[in-house]
């Protein structure tokens, strides 16, 4: 696999990022693994559907309804505590009636279609081929050279030429030689 924004050939196609530019490898695995298909959230049925307004309308309704029937008897057991009991008329007119308003309020003012996502998904554009992929151009991996070679640069010493030093043998030999006169008594 390549990148798709330097060119580097990866070493495997498990690379989470490129070694060369750091460009995020991730959706480049699952494009190939799918076939170059996008494989959306809705496809896969993991995202629920949006709410339209008049259905979150609904919902709020009921939800305004239902508290009525549990806040009214609530109230209803705080009155015998000294309460007063103009609270659990007040309760039951405000929730109950607020929700059978609110229903009808989504039922005639608000809209029935679904909102459209708030972002959409950026398009992706790849970057331009390196040139190193355009055919017909023949190129080298390696990039063009920068900057012009050092001027004071010279030839290494070639370590084989050099001298061998002698041997432990020829040393000793020469003391031998130096040895050889008499000794004087």
């Amino acid at each position: 696999m390549f990148c798709p924004q330097c060119g580097q050939q990866q070493v495997s196609g498990e690379m989470r990022f490129c070694s060369r530019c750091g460009f995020p490898l991730g959706g480049v695995i699952q494009l190939l693994a799918s076939g170059g298909m996008l494989a959306t959230s809705d496809a896969a049925g993991t995202s629920p559907r949006p709410l339209s307004p008049r259905r979150k309308g609904y919902r709020q309704g009921g939800l305004m309804m239902l508290i009525s029937l549990i806040a009214t008897p609530l109230m209803v057991i705080l009155s015998e505590l000294g309460l007063p009991e103009v609270l659990i008329l007040l309760v039951a007119i405000i929730f109950f009636w607020g929700g059978a308003i609110r229903m009808m309020y989504a039922r005639f003012f608000e809209d029935a279609g679904v909102p459209a996502p708030p972002t959409a998904l950026p398009v992706y554009a790849p970057p331009a081929a390196p040139a190193q992929f355009v055919t017909g151009v023949p190129q080298t991996a390696l990039p063009p050279q920068r900057s012009a070679p050092a001027s004071g640069w010279r030839q290494p010493t070639n370590t084989a030429e050099m001298v061998r030093p002698p041997s432990v043998t020829e040393n000793t030999t020469r003391l031998l030689d130096d040895r050889a006169e008499p000794p004087k008594h």
